[in-house]
């Protein structure tokens, strides 16, 4: 009974009294008398016209009951009034909520661009630093590290498997263990000379039961290449093949350029027939693009590739 007082109350000062009537009507008729204990969702709009002022009220209920809900009605009336519903503390809140959602896009990366050539999130300053890379993986989060995987993965076409990884994050709230793993391995591949380093994680990886995408194989690949741990990167090129992956042209120029630099043409050739029986076909203008400066490297990639 206190309640009914109470929102009776509430509602005789806030609300035109026909409204009043209206709704304490409906209340009796419709519902128990816990019906007052939840007190409706007031919003309104005004709008200006030649004649009037027009101020329009929605009235909800948000509590549900097994029987029946209250459903919205909507009235207009012509007044000159206007009525605020705020006090000081709900003002306060608003702005601190305000000033915390500035401080969280602060943080947020610039807009994706998928037509950009920049790098979507800039690359360490130094990437044999490896104690500031992970301190600031704890600090600043994953992040940057899933917008980079999700910018590799739509470039090569993989839209499904990016589509996915946003999903994950945004669905579930949670980052994908396969970010969390694959940006260790990249610091490590990244560094110079600790590949063996990544390879480990690697296989705490699978040990854990994480599947590796398209991204993980090309950063565990080129990290290998680059250290000259060449029978191991053409095994994961192999691998990710047999998985229903393709290498970029990233991927495995890199490779193939270790190989020419090491002297192991030959091998280079005999790898490259093992990739095309498992479908694989190289593209003269994306590895043009990508080896870029002119030099013996370029002719002993393109020789071995494409027999120019």
């Amino acid at each position: 009974m206190a309640a009914a007082a109470i929102s009776r109350s509430f509602l005789s000062e806030t609300l035109p009294s026909f409204l009043t009537r209206r709704l304490l009507l409906v209340s009796r008729l419709h519902f128990p008398p816990l019906f007052s204990l939840s007190l409706p969702t007031l919003s309104f709009s005004s709008s200006s016209s030649s004649s009037a002022n027009q101020t329009s009220f929605s009235i909800t209920n948000r509590t549900s009951f097994n029987t029946r809900t209250f459903c919205s009605e909507s009235y207009t009336t012509n007044t000159n009034k206007t009525f605020a519903f705020s006090d000081s503390d709900d003002d306060d809140d608003e702005q601190h909520h305000k000033k915390k959602k500035e401080i969280e896009k602060s943080k947020l990366p610039p807009p994706y661009d998928p037509f950009s050539k920049k790098p979507v999130i800039e690359d360490p300053k130094d990437p044999k630093d490896l104690q500031e890379i992970f301190h600031k993986m704890k600090t600043d989060g994953l992040i940057p590290n899933a917008i980079k995987m999700f910018d590799a993965l739509s470039k090569d076409g993989l839209t499904h498997e990016a589509m996915e990884l946003f999903a994950q994050i945004k669905d579930k709230g949670n980052m994908p263990d396969v970010v969390a793993h694959t940006a260790v391995i990249e610091a490590y591949a990244n560094a110079g000379g600790h590949s063996k380093e990544a390879l480990k994680v690697y296989m705490r990886m699978l040990a854990s039961g994480v599947t590796p995408n398209a991204y993980t194989y090309t950063v565990l690949i080129k990290g290998l290449a680059r250290d000259g741990k060449l029978g191991d990167a053409k095994k994961y090129v192999l691998e990710m093949m047999d998985k229903g992956m393709r290498p970029n042209v990233g991927t495995y120029t890199t490779l193939f350029e270790a190989l020419a630099g090491a002297q192991k043409v030959e091998e280079g050739r005999e790898f490259l027939e093992q990739m095309k029986a498992k479908g694989f076909v190289p593209d003269e203008k994306a590895v043009r693009d990508h080896l870029g400066k002119r030099g013996q490297v370029f002719r002993s990639v393109m020789t071995l590739l494409f027999g120019k």
